[in-house]
């Protein structure tokens, strides 16, 4: 049971990382349309961030939790159902 249940979860580790990396490109989109730079996005989250995760995090580099992904929404004005 056990052999089974690591592949169900290697296969899910995969989905994971194809859904972050799909958040990272829009969020990328997003922040490009707006003409800021990933700088600017990092500066301006409360609490701030630093400009390597978001790089990390728009090439799909980086796992990261919820609320560092509504930060992001909250600087760059949009609902996160828009990135999502």
């Amino acid at each position: 049971m056990w052999q089974i249940n690591h592949i169900i979860l290697f296969f899910m580790e995969d989905e994971f990382k194809a859904i972050y990396r799909k958040i990272g490109v829009n969020i990328r989109k997003v922040r490009k349309s707006k003409k800021m730079t990933q700088e600017q996005v990092a500066l301006m989250a409360i609490p701030k961030l630093d400009r390597a995760k978001i790089s990390d995090i728009e090439n799909g580099k980086e796992d990261f939790s919820f609320s560092t992904l509504l930060r992001i929404c909250a600087v760059l004005n949009i609902d996160v159902k828009y990135i999502l």
